[in-house]
Order: structure tokens, then sequence, then C-alpha cells
């Protein structure tokens, strides 16, 4: 239990939230030197909560175990005993191998037999579907298929990698061995904000967990295309919406920040505005967060010590008269959406992936 001095002492923030908030006739005047008790739970802020979490991501099935050709895929072409009709070696007759490359359909370019589709298929496979082709004009062709470089399998590591950009998968890899292609992170990673991205959704990953604690779930296998983004953690911001004149991010201070602060910084509307329910969406991994309804009247009366915010929070000031978290969320899912790309993967995954 605490007992502070109200408004003088621990809660300096009174002062300036009491001319914000000047006119809001539902808090009670206190006088300087009242002495409160507002330790315990009696004293909390937080009228309503509610921990809620996304459903895991399932794999439906691991990936070949052997490299599956691709478009801007280079393939090495040998017909034994007949050079010319296979792979140019490179410019002037060099010793460099040029390779053929897997066009945008799939399919590879050589003499004779013209085009052959080898997307979809293993370098076996394409040795064995060339080899067929060649039989019409070559008698008994022995045909060898090398990879000269893999271009299909994009992977995008994005953030705070030590060596972040574009790398090229050669094999099935999963999301640990992605990550390891970026050469560590930096010190400024944040973890709790990375994520894995795909067909341009959030999937529910939780890379903290797998590089923090070794859970081997989130340890999926990626496929071409995936982004893995990890953001700094230096930029610090919560999120203010609703009955504000200045809805957006509000940065942390020092990784500090409490709930009237926040409303403070984005500036409450002359009317229409209810600070007895005011609604925060908190996330502590990609699949697990919290709702949140907090009375920040508590607050200003002296009821109640100030609530903490936490890095990534969604703070929506209703207007007079809200109902559910339904009604909440239909509000505020606008808004979501203008800065999506920088809110925390769990808010992405359980309000925007529909």
């Amino acid at each position: 239990m605490k007992t502070i001095l109200v408004p003088l002492r621990t809660v300096p923030l009174c002062i300036l939230l009491a001319a914000l908030f000047a006119g809001c006739a539902s808090i009670p005047a206190v006088s300087s030197g009242t002495i409160r008790d507002i330790g315990g739970p009696a004293g909390s802020p937080v009228v309503e909560q509610e921990t809620v979490s996304v459903a895991p991501f399932v794999e439906e099935k691991p990936p070949p175990a052997n490299y599956v050709i691709g478009p801007n895929d280079i393939l090495f072409v040998n017909i034994y005993g007949r050079p010319e009709l296979g792979s140019p070696m490179g410019p002037s007759g060099g010793t460099k191998v040029q390779g053929s490359r897997v066009d945008g359909n799939g399919d590879i370019h050589l003499p004779l037999v013209e085009s052959v589709r080898v997307a979809g298929m293993t370098v076996v496979q394409a040795q064995e579907r060339l080899k067929d082709a060649f039989k019409t004009y070559v008698k008994e062709p022995w045909v060898v298929v090398e990879m000269v470089e893999y271009r299909s399998k994009p992977l995008y590591l994005l953030g705070q990698f030590k060596a972040a950009g574009t790398y090229y998968m050669d094999r099935p890899l999963n999301l640990l061995q992605g990550i390891a292609l970026g050469n560590g992170l930096d010190p400024t990673a944040n973890l709790r904000g990375a994520r894995l991205i795909r067909e341009e959704k959030t999937l529910p990953v939780d890379i903290h967990d797998l590089l923090q604690n070794g859970d081997k779930k989130q340890n999926v296998w990626l496929m071409a295309g995936d982004t893995i983004y990890v953001p700094d953690d230096r930029a610090q911001n919560v999120f203010v919406f609703g009955a504000v004149t200045k809805p957006g991010p509000v940065q942390l201070l020092q990784g500090k920040l409490t709930l009237p602060q926040a409303i403070a910084a984005a500036g409450l509307r002359d009317t229409g505005y209810d600070l007895r329910s005011v609604r925060i969406i908190r996330s502590f991994t990609p699949t697990r967060g919290q709702l949140l309804v907090v009375n920040t009247n508590k607050v200003m009366a002296g009821e109640a010590l100030p609530f903490p915010l936490m890095e990534g929070d969604i703070v929506y000031v209703p207007k007079s008269g809200v109902g559910n978290w339904n009604d909440a969320i239909n509000e505020i899912l606008p808004s979501l959406q203008a800065v999506s790309a920088i809110l925390n993967p769990f808010v992405q995954i359980k309000f925007l992936s529909e």
C-alpha cells in the first residue's frame, strides 16, 4: 500500500492535466496537502482487463527436401559430345559458365529443343525432362544439369540485421536459418516487434520466443518471398486515437509514458469524450495481447496512480456513450489501417488480417 501527497509531490502530472481537462465537471477538486491511500487493487484505474490471443501458425506441410527450380534460376546444361547444344560457357568461349536462365514462364531455352518447361522440378527431374526432349535430335543423349545461380526464392531481411538485404534460398530454410543469413542482429533490435510477413500478411509467429526462449514451435519453414522484419527499439511509441485533436503516435520519454501524459500530448477535443472508459490494446507477443478499460478520471481525482503505458500500446479515447469493445474496434479500425505498417504484430494479426 502506498500513501502519496496529491497533487504536489508524487503526481506533478496532475498540474498539467488539470489545465488540459479544465471544464470536466466529473473530476472533483482535491485540496493541496490532501493525503489519500491509493495502493492495492482498489486504487487501480483499470476497470476491465482481458487477455486475448490468436491461433498459432500451423504449417500445411514441410517443403520438399530437394531444391525446386523456379523462374530466374540459372542452370548449366551440358550435352555430352555436343557442347553447341547446351548452355553457353561465357564470352569468347572462356571457361566461365554463363548458363541458361529459366524465364518467367518456367521454361529454359536451348538449341533444337527450343523451350522446355523445367520450373517445379528438381535438378534430377529437369535432367530427365531435357534428355527426353533431345532424344528426337540426338541418339542416346547424355544430359547433365547443374545449378549455377539460385535466383527464384528470395528472402528479404529488413531492419536491424547486421547484414540486411535480399538473399536467395538454395535449399529449404527454417526461420532460424533465415535469420542467421543476416549475420546477427544489432543491439537496438526490438525482438518483441519482430515479424514474419508472407504475401503482405503478418504471420502469428513469435520471433522473440524463438530466439530468447528456444521455442521450436516458432521455427517455421520459410517460403519464397517471405520478409523477416526486425524494428529498431529506439523509436518507441504509443498511439492515441479517438476524441483527440492530434491522433497518431506519441513517443515514449526514455522508455516511459503514462496514460494521462499520452492523452495530454494528443490533446483532448473541447467536448465529446469519455475519460471513464479509455480503451487500451496492448501487445505482449505477436500471438498474445490484452484489452484494458481505464478510468482516467480516477487519476485526476487523486484516487489512483497514473497508469503506465507500454511500447506499442493503442489508446482510444471514446466519445461519450461508446458501447462495448466491438463498437470501439469498429470506430478505431480506420485509424489502425492508416498506420498498420508501424503497429506491433499482434495488432496487425488480431485486427487487420481479415
